[in-house]
């Protein structure tokens, strides 16, 4: 397959030093990131607790790249507001976070930001069928939300393979994002069934390097 163009990195700052996020998210725009990706997480949909939108206020100041806030958290609605106040570019909230997917991505757009819609690992494509005129993003996990550093679940590539033919399908222009386990082995497995957006963490932050680090995997993807 030929790698989308352009190809986007979106650094997650949840592999990042909290004890100096600001200069980690100007660091890491500096490297050559596209994308900040922000895992905010409840404890309750996921298995863990992260951030939230005041702490994305407080690093608003330090990139002008855009925010790409993935809202692991149930119920999602009440919180999309504050969110996008914060700075969030875009909001990606989950299928299986509400019973109301349609609504709160319409409350999204309404908001003025990007409407992204994530995927757990046992969550079919299928599922967006009738939501895709409304959505920016879509958001493969390939790995089961929650924690950082998990090994890649190769049984996405077929969904990814599927969303990327639905899109196609659609005529629209969405991104597709993957997140999870991605490093210089797997991003050409996820670029080759048809993602455009590489999501990943500990493969950059967890390096001494964060240009060489974006840069291997760009290099990586073109092999795929």
């Amino acid at each position: 397959m030929t790698i989308p163009s352009p190809l986007l990195i979106a650094p997650s700052i949840l592999a990042a030093d909290f004890a100096r996020l600001g200069e980690e998210v100007t660091a890491i725009g500096k490297a050559g990131a596209d994308w900040i990706h922000l895992d905010v997480m409840d404890g309750h949909f996921v298995p863990n607790i992260s951030f939230g939108p005041a702490l994305i206020k407080a690093l608003r100041s330090h990139s002008s790249l855009p925010f790409d806030a993935h809202l692991m958290i149930e119920p999602c609605d009440l919180f999309l507001e504050a969110f996008a106040n914060a700075g969030a570019d875009h909001i990606t909230v989950h299928a299986e976070a509400g019973p109301h997917l349609h609504r709160s991505l319409q409350r999204i757009r309404a908001l003025g930001v990007k409407a992204g819609v994530s995927l757990c690992p046992a969550t079919p494509p299928e599922q967006l069928s009738q939501v895709l005129d409304m959505v920016d993003i879509i958001l493969v996990m390939t790995v089961n939300p929650g924690f950082g550093g998990q090994k890649f679940l190769t049984s996405q590539i077929r969904k990814i393979e599927t969303l990327r033919a639905m899109i196609a399908a659609s005529g629209r222009d969405i991104r597709l994002a993957v997140d999870g386990g991605i490093d210089p082995e797997t991003a050409p497995l996820a670029v080759a069934a048809g993602a455009d957006v590489l999501i990943a963490g500990s493969a950059i932050y967890g390096t001494d390097d964060y240009a060489a680090a974006i840069h291997g995997l760009r290099e990586a993807a073109r092999t795929s």
